[in-house]
C-alpha cells in the first residue's frame, strides 16, 4: 500500500509501504537503520557508512554524502532514500527526488535527534524498536545531565572539526547541544562552523580545546602544533563520532560521556 509522510524540510514524500528497497546517504542514519533491524531492506549506503563494518562490505556503496553516484543509484531503484540536510548537496537530492520518494532529516538538537528516530521508525514499520532506542536515549542524556550538575562541570571550550583552515562548531550544531548537555559552554559565538585562526581561538579564553577525530583526522602532533600558539590552554582528542552522529549510536555515547565526564573533572 502507499503512505505519505512528511520529512524534517516539510516535504510530504508518499511510498510502498513499508519500504523493501532502501538506500541511506547519511552515516549515523545507516547505522540507526540497520540497528533497527533492516538488515534485508538496505540495498545501498554511502562509503563514509562503515557502522556496522561487517554489514558495510555487504552492501553497494553509492558514492559519498556530497558527491552521489546518481546513475548507480538510478540502477539500484530503491523504494526509499534516506538523507539529511546538512550532510547532503541540494542538487544531489533534488535530482533523486524527481524519480525516487527521498525523505530528509534536518538536526540541530538531541530532541531533534530522538524525533529523528521516531519518525524513521514510523517511516520504515519499526516504531516499537524506535520507541526503545529513544528510552535508552532518553534516560541516559537525562543521567548525564544530572551528573554534570553534581560535579559542578562548567567548561568554556571550543571544538575544532577542520585544519588548513582551522573550523570550529558554533551555535545551532547537533555538536553544540551535546557540550551542552556534558556542562560545557561553547566559547564560539558564530553558527554553523566558521573558520578560525589560532590567534582568535586564543582570544576567546576557552578552558578546553576538543581536536575531533572527524571529518578532519586530529592526532597528537595536532596537540603539539596549538599548544605552541596557545600554551595555557588543556587540549585533548575525542571521538567525533560521538558528538556528532546522531542516531542509534547516541546509545554508545552514554557511556563514552560518563567517562568523558570524569576526564574533564581531574582539570
Amino acid at each position: 500500500m502507499q503512505k505519505t509522510f512528511t520529512d524534517q524540510m516539510g516535504r510530504e514524500v508518499t511510498i510502498n509501504f513499508p519500504p523493501k528497497r532502501i538506500i541511506s546517504i547519511v552515516p549515523s542514519q545507516t547505522e540507526l537503520l540497520f540497528d533497527l533491524g533492516l538488515d534485508q531492506e538496505i540495498i545501498g549506503l554511502t562509503k563514509f557508512c562503515i557502522h556496522p563494518i561487517e554489514k558495510f562490505a555487504e552492501r553497494t556503496k553509492v558514492g559519498g554524502t556530497k558527491k552521489l553516484n546518481i546513475d548507480l543509484i538510478k540502477d539500484l531503484k530503491p523504494d526509499l532514500i534516506i538523507g539529511n540536510k546538512e550532510e547532503n548537496t541540494q542538487s544531489d537530492i533534488e535530482e533523486l527526488a524527481a524519480d525516487f520518494p527521498v525523505w530528509m532529516s534536518d538536526i540541530f538538537t538531541l530532541d531533534d535527534a530522538m524525533k529523528t528516530i521516531g519518525q524513521i521508525g514510523e517511516l520504515v514499520d519499526r516504531e516499537p524498536e524506535a520507541s526503545y532506542l529513544n528510552h535508552l536515549i532518553s534516560t541516559g542524556f537525562n543521567d548525564l545531565k544530572t551528573l554534570a550538575l553534581q560535579h559542578h562541570i562548567d567548561k568554556k571550550v571550543a571544538y575544532l572539526i577542520w585544519r588548513k583552515p582551522y573550523m570550529v562548531a558554533g551555535k545551532n550544531t547537533f555538536i553544540n547541544d551535546i557540550l551542552l548537555i556534558n556542562g560545557m559552554t561553547n566559547v564560539v559565538t558564530q553558527e554553523r562552523y566558521p573558520s578560525i585562526t589560532l590567534a582568535e581561538l586564543k582570544a576567546l579564553n576557552c578552558e578546553l580545546i576538543l581536536l575531533s577525530s572527524e571529518p578532519y583526522p586530529f592526532g597528537e602532533k595536532h596537540i603539539e602544533e596549538i599548544q605552541a600558539a596557545i600554551p595555557e590552554v588543556k587540549i585533548i582528542l575525542v571521538d567525533g563520532e560521538m558528538f556528532s552522529w546522531y542516531g542509534s549510536r547516541l546509545v554508545k555515547a552514554v557511556q563514552y560521556f560518563f567517562e568523558f565526564q570524569k576526564q574533564i573533572i581531574s582539570f
